[in-house]
This record gives structure tokens, C-alpha cells and sequence, in this order.
């Protein structure tokens, strides 16, 4: 293997361009670095005497830039044991995925018109099945058992008359479980059905050898295997050629799939990423399944911690964990110094909880919870320490400050010392997105002090401590500094977050309700 850049991350807290501090990458499920062999290979690939030309022109700077693609190809092909023939170059792996779940229902639409697929897979398989739906086709979307795994009788179950493709994801992007792909697929082409699968978290990380396995389509990409974005492929085996339909139409390059000047240097780079996953393959998944465990062995100990996929044969880079007590997205933002997902980095936008992990059974609250770590090649012990110890810190944290962490006695309101009396005012609770606890000690009518708890995202928390700070010396009569839509301007809450805040102002109502008679 070429030398390795220098690390995203690293031991310790390092200071970044613009003062910035550098944190340590956690996140190559995510995406991965480009190896910087890679980067040599395109960087010749963008001059003249490297791959200037059009692959599809007859002079001799387009034969060039064609035969350079057509070595990258045979890397390519060579990481899943396929025919150069068979792989079909595309932007990445969502565009891989719907060629193969659009192309293959409309080209045999006159066969059947029902899919197959799991309620866990990439929303690159989704999206078009939904679309497949409006489009008049019927789509069955199994469950996967408690680890994670699609149980291949549950497929056979599924299958119709009139089935013309199944797709079940090879590695799953969230909690790295494999799936059974070798007996799910034996059962179609005992079938004659075809069936795809989505192999982005499993190229370059797992052996796979397509002249074995019974997979008529593969989608796979890139940047997941120290290659740039924007180029991934789909593997489409030569006897499969005639079921698939091409979505985009115009020059027919990639036999017609997908038609479109190629990117030389894009595709040159993959090839290179291909050869370098394809000989660091067995060391490397050693190195990475002994970092995996030293970090779940850390993060177990911190109590309240559950794998999910536990039972489950998984990748070697993945550990999904979810954590007791907290909730996921104030977890990961107090997490400055890691790069880490609260789930897939296609769907982290959404406060929503896993789909996936609702899907095996998790709850709304351990599902939201849950922190994906993925690991790579340039991840070192020291690195995984550091993440475990920022874990443990803010876990500490989050679980101090819930409500969950005390339990009031309404009878001890009123039961302070002299005229002092005790104000407890409480709203939303265990399991709920918001829970919040305000303790307010009160003399003369007037607040002397002011403690609150709660759980909830960062902007809740942030909300609940700014109105508690604003709580000493009001009466019962102004006790509420503001309405939510007050405090939402003031600490910048964006607007979706707004129906949380009226937790806090319910919280200060039930306050008025034990305030202490005059």
C-alpha cells in the first residue's frame, strides 16, 4: 500500500486552518479519504499526456484516455471477480441503484409487475421502489429478524408469479450487518427472477466474487474504498444484459446503460482504489475487526450501551451502538472532537429515529440514541481511546442533567426551611422527545433560585437553561420570561424545533400550580 496521508483526526485536538480545531474522523461509512495513490492516478489523468482527450474520439489523445479506462475497468471488475464487460460505469451508487430498480421492472413489466425488498435498505432502493408503486407496480418490503438479517425464507415467502426482481442490500449502511445474499439469490435464479443487490458498504471490505455468487446485478461505488466521488458502478452479469432498461438515452456510451462522455480521471481513480482494496483486503479487515472490538469493549463498559446487529455477522468497520438515557442528537453535538453519525449520512438531516433500527425492534428512544462509529484505514488505538473517553464525558453529562437522574417528591414541596417553600413544575417524561423539570425555590413570592433538568435535543436543553437563568426574582404573576416564540428568536430555533419549546412553557405552568398560597 502507498504511504498514508495524513490522518483526518489524530491523538489529540490538533489546530486546523483558521484556528479551527481538527477532530478525529469516525465517519468512513460515510465516505472515505482519497488514498493519495488515487489522487496521483487522476491528477495525471487531467493533462495531456495522461487522459486528455475523449475516450469516444479516434485520435490519439482519445485512444489514450480510452485505454486508461478500460484498465481501471478490468481493476474494477477484477474487486468482485466480474468480466470487464460486465461493469457499467455510473456517478455512484444511488444512480447504480435505481438503474437497477427502475431498468429491470420496466423492461419486464410484460413478465410481472411485483419487486421484493427490505424495510432496511438504503433509500437509493426506496425512493424508486416507492416510485416503482406509482408507476402501478406492486412492492413487498420484508422485515429483518431482531440482529438485523433478512431471513431467506421470508423472501421465498414473498415471491410471486409475476416477481421480476429482488433486491436486498449485501452489508447494511447503518449497522454493518451482512446479509445472506448467497441463499437469497440461489432462490431467485431457482426462480428466474433477478435479483440486485447493494454492495456500497461491502466493495473493497468484504471478499466478493460474483462468479459464485448468484447476483445478477451489483451497485457499488467509489468513495466508500479511498476513491473520489462522483463514479460508482453497476455490475450487470452478462446473461442479465437483456432484462435491463436504461433510464438515460444519448450516445450510447456503457453499451447503451449510460450514455455520457465518461470521466476519465473519475474512472481511473476507482480503478486504482479497486487495486489497492483488493490487495490490503484480508490484513486490513483483520487491523479493523481488532479496532472495532477494543472500541465496543470501552463503550460496553460505560453501562446503558447496546450493539445493534448483535448476533449478526457484520463488516469489519461498522459499530452501531445505541445509549441509555440520552438523546442522539445532543450526544453527537457535544461530541466537537469526533466525526460521527447518529445514522446513515443520507438521512443524519432528520431528527427522526432510524428507520432501521425501528425496524429491528428498537424503540423510538434508544433508536434515536444510537451513534454509528465507522473506522478505516487510517484509524489508529489511540484514536478509538480518545472517542470512548469523549463518549463516556458527555453520556455523564447528558444523563446528570436528565429529569430521569432524580425523582422529586411532590410532598417536599412547601417544606423548606422558614418562609422559604419549594416550586415543582414538570412536563413531557420517560420515552417522550421532551422532558423537562423546573425546581424553583420561593421567598416573598419571588423566585430565589432556579434549577432546572432535561432531556431533549441541544436547542431544548439551551432553551430550558437561558429560561431558567431568567427565572430568579420574577413572581408568580410574570414568572415566564417570554413565550416559546420569544425564546425560539432569541437563541435562534429553527422553526421545526418550536413545538418543543412548549414543553418548557407547559413545565412553568404546572410550576403555578404548586406555587405557595400568600
Amino acid at each position: 500500500m502507498t504511504e498514508s496521508p495524513p490522518r483526518p483526526g489524530g491523538d489529540a485536538l490538533q489546530e486546523g486552518p483558521g484556528g479551527e480545531p481538527t477532530v478525529i474522523y469516525l465517519d468512513y461509512a460515510a465516505t472515505t479519504p482519497v488514498d493519495p495513490a488515487v489522487a496521483e492516478a487522476m491528477d495525471l489523468s487531467l493533462r495531456a499526456e495522461g487522459g486528455l482527450g475523449n475516450p469516444s474520439s479516434m485520435h490519439l489523445f482519445g485512444r489514450r484516455a480510452a485505454r486508461r479506462i478500460e484498465a481501471a475497468r478490468g481493476e474494477v471488475a477484477a474487486l468482485i471477480g466480474a468480466a470487464p464487460g460486465e461493469i457499467v460505469f455510473t456517478s455512484g451508487a444511488t444512480e447504480s441503484d435505481n438503474l437497477a430498480l427502475l431498468g429491470v421492472p420496466r423492461a419486464n413489466a410484460h413478465r410481472g409487475r411485483h419487486v421484493v425488498s427490505s424495510r432496511i435498505e438504503h433509500k437509493a432502493v426506496l425512493d424508486p421502489c416507492r416510485r416503482l408503486e406509482k408507476e402501478g407496480f406492486r412492492v413487498t418490503l420484508l422485515s429483518p429478524d431482531g440482529t438485523g438479517r433478512i431471513d431467506p425464507q421470508a423472501v421465498a415467502a414473498a415471491l410471486c408469479s409475476d416477481t421480476v426482481l429482488v433486491s436486498v442490500m449485501l452489508v447494511n449502511n447503518e449497522i454493518g450487518v451482512i446479509q445472506d445474499v448467497e441463499a437469497i439469490g440461489a432462490l431467485c435464479r431457482a426462480r428466474g427472477i433477478l435479483f440486485h443487490t447493494d454492495a456500497a458498504q461491502a466493495a473493497g471490505t468484504i471478499p466478493i466474487d460474483v462468479r459464485v455468487l448468484p447476483v445478477d446485478l451489483m451497485s457499488f461505488t467509489a468513495h466508500k474504498l479511498y476513491g473520489p466521488k462522483g463514479i460508482g458502478a453497476l455490475y450487470v452479469r452478462s446473461g442479465a444484459r437483456p432484462h435491463l432498461q436504461p433510464m438515460m438515452f444519448g450516445g450510447g456510451q456503457e453499451r447503451g446503460f449510460r450514455p455520457g462522455t465518461l470521466p476519465t480521471h473519475q474512472i481511473v481513480g476507482f480503478g486504482v482504489a479497486c487495486a489497492l482494496a483488493r490487495k490490503a483486503l484480508v490484513p486490513e479487515s483483520e487491523r479493523l475487526v481488532s479496532l472495532r472490538e477494543q472500541l465496543w469493549r470501552e463503550l460496553e463498559a460505560l453501562g446503558g450501551a447496546h450493539l445493534n446487529g448483535v448476533g449478526a455477522p457484520r463488516v469489519p468497520g461498522i459499530l452501531n451502538v445505541s445509549f441509555e438515557g440520552v438523546e442522539g442528537e445532543s450526544l453527537v453535538t457535544g461530541l466537537s472532537e469526533l466525526a460521527v453519525s447518529t445514522g446513515a449520512a443520507c438521512n443524519s438531516a432528520s431528527a427522526e429515529p432510524s428507520y432501521v433500527l425501528r425496524a429491528l425492534g428498537r424503540d423510538a428512544e434508544l433508536a434515536q440514541s444510537s451513534l454509528r462509529f465507522s473506522i478505516g484505514r487510517f484509524t489508529t488505538s489511540a484514536d478509538l481511546a480518545a472517542a470512548a473517553a469523549a463518549v463516556r464525558r458527555e453520556l455523564k453529562r447528558l444523563r446528570a442533567l436528565s429529569p430521569a437522574s432524580e425523582s422529586p417528591d411532590p410532598a417536599v414541596a412547601g417544606a423548606l426551611q422558614g418562609d422559604q417553600s419549594r416550586v415543582i413544575g414538570e412536563a413531557g417524561g420517560p420515552g417522550l422527545e421532551v422532558w423537562v423539570r423546573f425546581t424553583l425555590q420561593v421567598r416573598g413570592g419571588l423566585v430565589q433560585k432556579a434549577a432546572f433538568k432535561a432531556y431533549g435535543c441541544p436547542h431544548t436543553l439551551a432553551v430550558a437553561g437561558w429560561v431558567a437563568e431568567r427565572l430568579v426574582g420574577r413572581g408568580r404573576d410574570g414568572l415566564a420570561p417570554g413565550s416559546p416564540a420569544d425564546w425560539a428568536r432569541q437563541l435562534a430555533v429553527p422553526v421545526e424545533k418550536l413545538g418543543r419549546l412548549l414543553k418548557i412553557e407547559d413545565a412553568l405552568r404546572e410550576c403555578l400550580r404548586s406555587w405557595p398560597e400568600v
